[in-house]
């Protein structure tokens, strides 16, 4: 099986394994997400529609304020979080989000993030480590 590792910064969480859901999209929890629902959902994003319960989140910029926090740590708690979440540029909120939430998140990778991964790709997020695995590519 061959794989590909990609390095990012250290980051926030314990390693976890899902399946990848990316789009060149900037990123908001509380304004890109259902929470109640599970899916993305504003008109003008690349995944509106899908799921992203228990995927690995591959997005460009981090956006918005101190709402992300409460609604990583909220949708974490009721069983609706992603498994782990990187970004090619993160702001502080959202590094503080994840790990009040203990949400795997990693950004600042050796490339964009979004044109290393493809939806469907099954990959390890090892945020200790710095890592990103992408399976059986």
């Amino acid at each position: 099986m061959i794989e590909r590792t990609y390095r990012g910064h250290i980051g926030i969480g314990s390693r976890v394994t899902g399946v990848a859901l990316v789009a060149k999209d900037d990123f908001s929890a509380r304004y890109d997400l259902d929470r109640l629902r599970g899916g993305f959902s504003p008109e003008a994003h690349k995944l509106r529609g899908q799921g992203y319960v228990g995927g690995v989140l591959g997005l460009d910029n981090a956006k918005g304020g101190v709402a992300t926090a409460w609604m990583l740590y909220e949708m974490k708690a009721r069983a609706m979080a992603p498994a782990a979440l990187l970004l090619n540029a993160a702001n502080p909120i959202m590094a503080q989000g994840a790990a009040l939430a203990d949400l795997p998140f990693m950004d600042r990778f050796e490339a964009d993030i979004t044109d290393l991964l493809r939806t469907g790709d099954k990959v390890t997020v090892d945020p200790p480590a710095g890592l990103v695995i992408v399976h059986g590519a």
